[in-house]
């Protein structure tokens, strides 16, 4: 972890709506960017997020959801790998374990089934929710800045297609995300995606460029606010 944070400006100004929130303490929560390298130039699953919604209405956001108090007590396929759960483990408080760990994990394998219809559980467990969690790497973590009327510890992890037993093609909309879209990760400018996705996009790509198998033990940056103030941390 560097010892340092990058300055990354003010903060995002929430809208008008939020500001009238009280401070919210961040709930854990968890996001799968699903990698589709089999193209000319690798492309990930996106979806809008309902308009109904309170938080990020009509923004394009890759599946995720928060942890469940019982997603760290669900068996798995596989475990995660130790470098992942090494990572994932820094900048957390005393009461963060592996079982947490493992929980975002699921978390994020949960999300992806639910709000896309697709599964990380082998085929081989005859429909029985078992993720296999060692193909997933952990590539970033954002908490939403106060002042919003949702806060989240996010950690973003990332999957290739080809590594999954799912056929992608038979990804399914839900009440949660329309409009489902392989986003080329070269050219996503024309869909309207929170400001920390679209960082994270940009973040994701430049890995890929710089090692196109995204090494499990990769750093990965942590964004956060801090007195008004955007900054950038590597974990």
């Amino acid at each position: 972890m560097t010892s340092e944070a990058a300055d990354l400006g003010p903060s995002p100004r929430p809208s008008s709506e939020s500001r009238r929130h009280p401070p919210l303490r961040p709930v854990d929560a968890a996001s799968l960017i699903l990698i589709d390298r089999s193209g000319a130039a690798p492309c990930v699953l996106m979806g809008r997020r309902a308009k109904a919604h309170v938080f990020m209405p009509g923004m394009y956001v890759f599946p995720g959801g928060r942890r469940d108090p019982d997603d760290s007590r669900k068996p798995v396929a596989a475990p995660l790998r130790d470098e992942v759960l090494e990572r994932l483990s820094l900048r957390t408080p005393k009461r963060f374990t592996a079982a947490t760990a493992s929980g975002l994990a699921i978390a994020a394998a949960r999300e992806l089934e639910e709000e896309v219809s697709l599964s990380l559980t082998p085929v081989s467990d005859n429909g029985a929710f078992r993720p296999d969690l060692s193909k997933l790497r952990f590539v970033a973590r954002a908490i939403t800045p106060p002042g919003r009327s949702r806060r989240f510890d996010t950690r973003f992890f990332a999957c290739f297609t080809d590594e999954t037993e799912a056929d992608t093609s038979l990804h399914r909309e839900s009440a949660e995300l329309v409009d489902l879209t392989w986003a080329p990760l070269a050219d996503f400018d024309h869909l309207p995606v929170p400001d920390i996705t679209r960082t994270i996009l940009r973040d994701v790509g430049s890995a890929l460029k710089a090692d196109p198998e995204l090494s499990f033990a990769a750093p990965a940056p942590f964004y956060f606010s801090r007195q008004g103030r955007f900054l950038r941390e590597t974990l």
